[in-house]
């Protein structure tokens, strides 16, 4: 068909207009975003994240009130915790009692327990009660952050370390195996973080009024446990406590340090982030 039109083995098409380009099936379609007139492409560019977007933190989508009222109580609670340890120092040395009001310490009811066998104590159940409401001053926080964040809560206290991560894993199988007696028992089992069970009857739906009793009625126990021991030391115990508060505040000091390097330690480490 040399010297003739090519176009002309299609009749269909008008004269002069050519027919369109065959598709190369073995070649990727590579489709075009057309903008309207007058407007820019769009540019596909990563969005600042907001401060509350992180993984590491117990909620998902934008915190609301509570959730932030919740996180700073959380956030309060560790820094009263380092800051009053002086302070408990200073009321081991001034008096047992004081101490036992303010933190519930072990080592003030040990003292009390010691000072009933050795002397005359008729308010000792005053210092037992007063060790019980305080150890317990702060339990409900967790409870409420397991109510509003679920499992999001104890990943995070989960996620500080290795070690945490293992204790937080056996306090939740604790906690599902027993539910509201674990609450109790918790109190019992050392090392086990009683933030994780306070948070996983939270979420399942534990009466706070309910949790409170527990906590309170264990709080009681553990409590009496140490003053009965030093009951049935004696006066060796009380030697001791007295002892013990002349170095208390070197003891303070090396509590801190301590926690400070855990903390800067940890914070350099890789955060495990949730899916």
């Amino acid at each position: 068909m040399s010297g003739t039109d090519p176009w002309s083995a299609r009749p269909d098409l008008p004269p002069g207009q050519k027919p369109p380009a065959a598709v190369d099936l073995t070649k990727p379609v590579r489709q075009r975003v057309r903008s309207e007139p007058g407007e820019l492409p769009p540019v596909e560019e990563d969005a600042p994240r907001e401060w509350w977007d992180d993984p590491r933190m117990p909620w998902t989508g934008k915190p609301g009130r509570k959730d932030l009222w919740c996180w700073g109580c959380i956030a309060v609670l560790g820094i009263y915790g380092l800051a009053t340890l002086p302070l408990r120092a200073f009321l081991l040395g001034l008096n047992t009692y004081a101490l036992a009001a303010f933190s519930g310490s072990n080592i003030a009811m040990v003292d009390i327990g010691a000072r009933l066998r050795t002397g005359h104590q008729p308010y000792w159940w005053v210092g037992l009660l007063m060790a019980a409401l305080t150890s317990i001053k702060f339990d409900w926080i967790f409870w409420w952050a397991g109510r509003l964040w679920g499992h999001g809560i104890i990943e995070v206290v989960a996620g500080r370390s290795r070690w945490a991560a293992r204790t937080a894993a056996i306090a939740e199988r604790l906690a599902k195996r027993f539910g509201g007696p674990a609450v109790f028992l918790v109190w019992f089992v050392p090392f086990l973080p009683s933030a994780i069970v306070n948070a996983f009857v939270g979420d399942v739906g534990m009466r706070l009024r309910r949790f409170l009793l527990i906590d309170f009625a264990a709080a009681i126990v553990y409590r009496g446990i140490w003053m009965y021991a030093g009951y049935q030391i004696g006066a060796p115990a009380k030697d001791f406590v007295h002892t013990l508060s002349r170095y208390s505040t070197y003891l303070t000091y090396a509590t801190i340090a301590i926690v400070v390097v855990g903390t800067i330690v940890r914070s350099r480490r890789q955060p495990i982030r949730r899916a």
